[in-house]
């Protein structure tokens, strides 16, 4: 029996359409339910969007009806969950976010009492409970505010990163109107940089809104207007990080994984000599850590496979070209700000604008907007639309086209020697997927 309600990132839609009250209460009983202890505690944080609210009272409510007690941490970015998770000893933690979604959408994911997203096997046995009449042995929990998950989510940045002294340095965060408006100034304020926010003042309904990480290159300008040395713009749930260097250029999540990769390696921190990244990395991160005889290994787009892959080879670093990135010494998820913070600490004090951890090649990515992101397997035109580019190319790029795992959408993406290459062979590709999955 295949998942219905779960993508790669957990549950997201429509809030108060498909993503209701009454299926958050649903979920958080049977998730709670399935939780070993006998009165499960279970931490519940949420993102800045106006359904948030709405959907934290129902998933409190479905924590008390299967005998949990609730414990509400407020507006926290995703990867405090985890965190507080083993600082508190709890034994499930429910995130509301649809990360750089929409404001209309929302999400539900969890994570278990060890800190990693639940397995696709739980959430399948979490559905198949919301098809069964709910249980109770009358046992009802307990729904209170847990004081200082904000300041305790702080500690264990300013704990990782306490030698990382940014006296001096301008640094410009967007925040997207996102769980990361509080915290993130708060932390690099604390490690002594001089900070100018952008994007942090969330009414509900302007998370992501022309700001963030998806919408980075008006960080870029602002960069370079304010005259700026960095910026990091991170998404609605704080989970990945894209920066812009004092020219105004965007930095992605391979340029920073790169950095982080020699820099973990020069201090004997690179568990198992390797990195794990997804199929969308670029062919220029392979190239540099080819050359500088670092390991790397390829899974499917999401974090979860990223995640899953270092557990099975116990490695240290993970992440992907949007933006996430997972030190496992430090967390179980991606984490904007610590990645961020992280690329400071490689830098040592030098200017992004001069990174030189690797060259990439031209790459054009098109999201096509289709009526079936699922359709994509049966478009045998495309399929051989794809196999003629990459015999077009001849080694010397590549072609990926690939649903999306949350949204209606097929991904176009191609690298290719020059720019002008790229761009026409994506545009082919795109016109055709358009042509035959177009919504």
């Amino acid at each position: 029996m295949a998942r219905k309600l779960f993508g790669t990132d957990g549950i997201r839609g429509v809030a108060g359409e498909f993503l209701t009250a009454e299926m958050a209460l649903g979920l958080a009983r049977a998730a709670t339910g399935h939780a070993a202890p006998e009165r499960p505690q279970v931490l519940i944080v949420r993102d800045t969007r106006e359904s948030g609210e709405m959907l934290e009272a129902a998933v409190a409510a479905g924590v008390s009806a299967a005998g949990g007690d609730a414990l509400l941490g407020g507006v926290l970015p995703t990867p405090a969950a985890p965190l507080l998770l083993s600082r508190y000893g709890l034994d499930l933690a429910v995130v509301l976010s649809a990360s750089h979604n929409p404001y209309r959408d929302n999400g539900i994911k969890f994570f278990g009492g060890d800190g990693y997203k639940l397995s696709d096997e739980t959430e399948l046995e979490i559905e198949r409970a919301l098809e069964r009449p709910a249980a109770s042995d009358g046992t009802i929990g307990r729904v209170r505010e847990l004081r200082g998950a904000a300041e305790d989510y702080l500690r264990e940045l300013h704990s990782r990163f306490n030698d990382l002294d940014l006296s001096g340095l301008d640094v410009l965060l967007d925040c997207a109107n996102g769980a990361t408006y509080r915290v993130a100034p708060e932390i690099f304020r604390r490690l002594g940089a001089s900070v100018t926010v952008h994007a942090a003042s969330p009414d509900g309904r302007n998370i992501n809104d022309g700001s963030g990480s998806t919408h980075v290159h008006e960080l870029a300008g602002a960069v370079v207007a304010g005259g700026h040395r960095v910026g990091f713009a991170f998404d609605g749930d704080g989970d990945r990080v894209l920066a812009v260097d004092s020219r105004g250029e965007v930095v992605d999540g391979d340029e920073l994984l790169a950095l982080s990769a020699l820099h973990l390696r020069e201090q004997g921190r690179l568990r198992g000599g390797g990195v794990v990244v997804t199929v969308m990395t670029n062919y220029g991160f392979h190239a540099a850590m080819k050359q500088e005889g670092i390991d790397v290994t390829v899974t499917n787009v999401g974090d979860r496979y990223v995640l899953e892959e270092l557990r099975a080879r116990d490695w240290t670093l993970g992440g992907e070209q949007s933006g996430h990135l997972i030190e496992m010494g430090f967390n179980r998820t991606g984490d904007g700000i610590a990645g961020a913070l992280l690329t400071l600490e490689a830098l040592g004090g030098a200017d992004l604008a001069e990174r030189a951890a690797m060259s990439k090649l031209p790459q054009r990515l098109v999201n096509v907007r289709v009526r079936d992101r699922d359709s994509i397997a049966g478009a045998g035109s495309v399929h051989e639309a794809v196999r003629a580019a990459e015999a077009e190319l001849d080694g010397r790029g590549r072609v990926l086209v690939r649903p999306s795992g949350t949204e209606p959408l097929v991904r176009v993406m191609v690298e290719a020697p020059t720019a002008e290459e790229a761009d026409e062979l994506c545009g082919r590709l795109v016109a055709l997927v358009e042509a035959e999955l177009g919504g």
